[in-house]
């Protein structure tokens, strides 16, 4: 049986903060130039799973600047840690597993996981698994989980919601193994912030500067991005991914966790009025998010939503890691996205300002096909 990786061997992250169902593959040359890569995906030669993009490195002062917001925003996220936790605890139970959508959600498990272990008493198991789109959940993943514990207990989770594609990816992939004659897992994904209104369990809709978003793989325990390609992944193989231990100089992973979670104590009251607030809401999910992207990509003449990528989030892995042609955000000197006009400029890509814009910001992918 393939066995799960730790820290300090695999990531930075302690070996008790979470398990991760991936096989690795840090031996493995798997970086492409940016440029190359984005016409291979876009002409369909190859997926986005099946390589990596080389880890982009901001400068001095943009690390300056995570800093800064980081230290701004770490009470709000430790508060929205609380009522998503919280929130899970009063309609899952008390008795769950964490299951992070790797790597974005991995950070927000392990800070779940601390809420629940600190604030609540309970001590809950926490893995990271692999999905990718139009390919699916990882499904030797699973088995581990199946065999190790009740799939009922299983609560995916993730940073944010953009589109809603990953929140739809993960029920179209479970509702397959259960047909499959598989366990049923249960498919309400968790997450941090859901400005698409995809999801029924989030601690905030606000499109607000989730600081773990804001680097790669040095805010996300030195890990890459998940890889399936199967030259490298065998029958019964978890999904691959590398350990950049070359990166330890400037990993930030751990900082993140402790200053949000420093705030735990301080947010409390925050947590109970914000909890109050989700649970007597209408959180039926009205995906608003895919409709305002499909406005864009109509005004602004582009092939396909794949190249729309909405939120503060997903703005950011554009000008991270793809080629991005422009960025759209509602208000010019929005505080949520100064990092992304500091990226925009060193990239020298154009930033519109449009009012009525559905998020606080969204991202567009050059067409390079």
């Amino acid at each position: 049986m393939t066995a799960p990786l730790h820290g300090p061997a695999f990531g930075s992250y302690a070996a008790d903060e979470v398990s991760w169902l991936l096989k690795d593959l840090s031996h493995v040359s798997l970086e492409a130039d940016t440029a190359s890569r984005e016409q291979q995906i876009q002409s369909g030669a190859a997926h986005y799973a099946e390589s990596l993009p080389v880890e982009y490195q901001p400068d001095a002062a943009y690390r300056d600047l995570f800093a800064t917001v980081l230290e701004e925003s770490a009470t709000r996220l430790a508060t929205a840690v609380g009522v998503v936790t919280d929130l899970v605890i009063a309609e899952r139970g008390e008795n769950l597993v964490l299951a992070s959508l790797a790597r974005a959600g991995t950070p927000i498990g392990i800070l779940m996981r601390r809420w629940a272990r600190d604030v609540r008493g309970l001590t809950w198991p926490h893995y990271a698994v692999s999905i990718v789109r139009d390919r699916g959940i990882d499904s030797a993943a699973l088995d581990h989980l199946a065999r190790h514990h009740d799939p009922a207990d299983v609560v995916f989770v993730d940073g944010w919601t953009g589109k809603g594609a990953i929140t739809r990816e993960l029920t179209a992939a479970l509702d397959a193994v259960h047909r499959a004659g598989g366990p049923r897992f249960d498919d309400r994904l968790a997450v941090l912030a859901d400005p698409g209104h995809c999801v029924t369990t989030y601690g905030t809709r606000d499109d607000f500067l989730i600081a773990s978003a804001c680097l790669n793989s040095t805010v996300s325990g030195l890990i890459s991005r998940t890889v399936l390609n199967d030259t490298l992944i065998g029958p019964g193989e978890f999904h691959g991914a590398k350990f950049y231990a070359d990166l330890a100089a400037v990993d930030v992973s751990n900082l993140l966790l402790d200053s949000v979670s420093a705030r735990f104590d301080d947010v409390a009251d925050a947590v109970v009025e914000g909890l109050s607030t989700v649970r007597s809401a209408d959180r039926t999910p009205t995906w608003s998010g895919w409709a305002s992207v499909e406005r864009v990509r109509e005004e602004y003449g582009i092939s396909t939503v794949n190249f729309v990528k909405p939120g503060v989030g997903e703005t950011t892995r554009v000008l991270l890691r793809r080629v991005p042609w422009r960025v759209l955000v509602r208000d010019a000197q929005a505080p949520e996205h100064r990092h992304i006009r500091m990226l925009a400029e060193a990239r020298g890509v154009p930033v519109d300002v449009v009012p009525d814009l559905a998020y606080s910001c969204m991202g567009l992918v050059r067409d390079v096909s």
